[in-house]
């Protein structure tokens, strides 16, 4: 009997337990790491050098648009990988595409693939592109995160031997999104099943005019985050066999950016001011220290390190990297700072221009991935 009570007395009590709030749901979560992974198809056969244009024009925009989203009070591991499909010189057996970056935090080496495309070709077998980034990628296994497919380009979505009903179907089994992204008429990419592709995945369909060059809005703003950027690469300490080749890089990524004017590299500033965003453990002391704790230093062999630091002892070498850190903190602080007075500048500038937001990739994209995002639970800052 008194066995017998005593459940009945838990039962009552679970009914009567006040339900958690949803910010004490999104509370449990805080420490979790999350992650959002995007990977882009890029038709490269040969009508598509404006669409090439507009993705090296926007990737950082497209990065910074990520980089301020959070989710359970953190900001998320962006992931990106990058395919080329639709080019005649890979081998047909293949599809005619070729993965040109996993994903990877490695957000320079994107961008240089990105800025290394050429147009040739081709046959544009969407389902088989979509197929091999569902196999061929490592996609996070938590449904807590975001992992998204943007294929973008202008022939028949039902080319190739691969089904794309199929693909389509896999992918979103797998908790992947499939946006796509048709260049030309909205109409014609429906009937050539470009929407039905994006409707199968739970993914948002959308249709650009790819020739349109995107506007970079110049802001009293730029020259300051540019100068900013150059005292931020002289922040960072190559080391190892990758240390030298990662550095050149960086800095030919600059220029990648810069060649679109100091708005966009501006934007990519921004990126390099993130800690989630822009991690470079891999060749750079500063942040080999920052991720793994003073012992990377201590585990560092001698002739890995750049000849500065060779003459030093083991507490000199301690006192340079942490006076390195904070001068790239204070630098990365006010790129910020000067990043939300231009974000401002940009936006009353864009609401006086009397065109409107242009049909360009950035435009549909940026809008997709964020209301996707939002339904994960993420959310951005205004």
């Amino acid at each position: 009997m008194l066995k017998l009570m005593s459940l009945m007395a838990l039962f009552a009590a679970t009914l009567i337990a006040p339900k958690q709030t949803q910010e004490q749901q999104e509370n449990h979560t805080e420490g979790k790491e999350y992650k959002i992974q995007v990977a882009l198809l890029l038709d490269v056969s040969g009508s598509m050098d404006g669409l090439i244009e507009q993705a090296k024009s926007q990737l950082w925009k497209m990065v910074n648009e990520l980089a301020t989203s959070k989710k359970g009070g953190k900001s998320p591991n962006i992931e990106l990988a990058l395919y080329e499909y639709g080019k005649d010189t890979h081998p047909k057996a293949g599809g005619y595409i070729k993965q040109l970056v996993p994903l990877t935090t490695d957000l320079d080496l994107v961008s240089d693939k990105l800025f290394g495309l050429t147009t040739n070709g081709g046959s544009e077998f969407c389902g088989w592109a979509i197929k091999d980034a569902v196999n061929g990628l490592k996609w996070s296994k938590s449904n807590d995160d975001l992992k998204i497919i943007i294929i973008a380009g202008n022939e028949e979505f039902t080319q190739g031997t691969v089904d794309y009903k199929k693909s389509c179907k896999t992918s979103i089994t797998n908790g992947i999104v499939v946006n796509t992204i048709f260049c030309g008429d909205c109409d014609e990419g429906v009937r050539t099943m470009w929407k039905d592709g994006a409707d199968r995945a739970d993914g948002k369909y959308m249709c650009i005019n790819h020739n349109d060059k995107v506007v970079h809005v110049e802001t009293p703003f730029d020259d300051d985050i540019v100068d900013l950027n150059t005292k931020l690469n002289k922040t960072y300490i190559a080391y190892g066999k990758k240390g030298k080749d990662k550095v050149a890089r960086q800095k030919a990524q600059d220029v990648n950016a810069g060649g679109y004017g100091k708005a966009n590299l501006a934007e990519r500033a921004l990126s390099k001011s993130k800690k989630n965003v822009y991690k470079n453990d891999e060749w750079d002391v500063v942040d080999a220290v920052e991720e793994k704790g003073e012992a990377a230093l201590d585990d560092m062999d001698e002739d890995e390190l750049p000849e500065e630091m060779k003459k030093m002892n083991k507490e000199e070498r301690k006192e340079y990297v942490g006076k390195k850190a904070k001068e790239r903190e204070a630098i990365q602080k006010e790129i910020q700072e000067l990043s939300t007075k231009r974000n401002k500048y940009i936006a009353d500038e864009r609401k006086k221009m009397s065109t409107g937001s242009k049909n360009t990739l950035d435009e549909v994209m940026l809008k997709a991935v964020r209301e996707q995002a939002e339904a994960k639970k993420f959310k951005f800052e205004e």
